[in-house]
């Protein structure tokens, strides 16, 4: 949308993804969970997931999608101008244009950033202990208050989160290879 005509729309992107990018990830959290609860907004429990679970991933998803939202508009302005005017020179409309030419070059050209975003957003996970979130690292806190043992839950957690991001990357560095080998 911040590439988009519509200056309203434009706007509105900016905002957000300025916003988002320049303020904390742990502030963000603690203003969605304690804030918006200042002003009657509570998050509802979702099936298996508990209300703090539930905005600790709405406070997540906001965050990474200004993230994402910068990758992938700088991933489509990485396609060369010449694609889309050669797409349109053939008759495709902008929408089939964008669809079949120019997202899957832009998507190329970003799997990098955005693998790197979703393993970023796996280990920022822990921050949403601070509104009571049982993931890993509280697991871990925990573990540490009932046994008086600091160093060893912690070291769980971290080699626990380290073959997470690790296998992550390595199934991107796959999907990178499949995919330069289709040029």
């Amino acid at each position: 949308m911040k590439m988009s005509k519509v200056s309203i729309l434009k706007l509105i992107s900016t905002v957000y993804v300025e916003v988002l990018r320049g303020t904390p990830l742990f502030v963000q959290v603690v203003l969605v969970y304690f804030g918006l609860s200042q002003f009657g907004i509570n998050f509802p429990d979702i099936g298996p997931f508990p209300e703090k679970m539930v905005a600790g991933m709405f406070a997540l998803s906001i965050n990474s999608g200004a993230y994402v939202a910068e990758i992938l508009r700088s991933g489509i302005q990485s396609v060369d101008k010449g694609q889309m005017e050669a797409a349109r020179s053939l008759g495709l409309d902008y929408k089939t244009t964008m669809r079949y030419v120019i997202v899957p070059q832009a998507i190329k050209n970003v799997l990098p950033a955005l693998a790197n975003e979703f393993i970023t957003l796996v280990k920022e996970s822990a921050i949403v202990s601070v509104i009571g979130v049982q993931e890993l690292m509280f697991k871990s806190l925990s573990v540490k208050n009932q046994t008086y043992i600091a160093f060893e839950p912690l070291i769980v957690a971290a080699l626990m989160y380290f073959v997470i991001t690790f296998t992550l990357s390595k199934l991107v560095g796959i999907l990178e290879k499949k995919l330069a080998q289709s040029n």
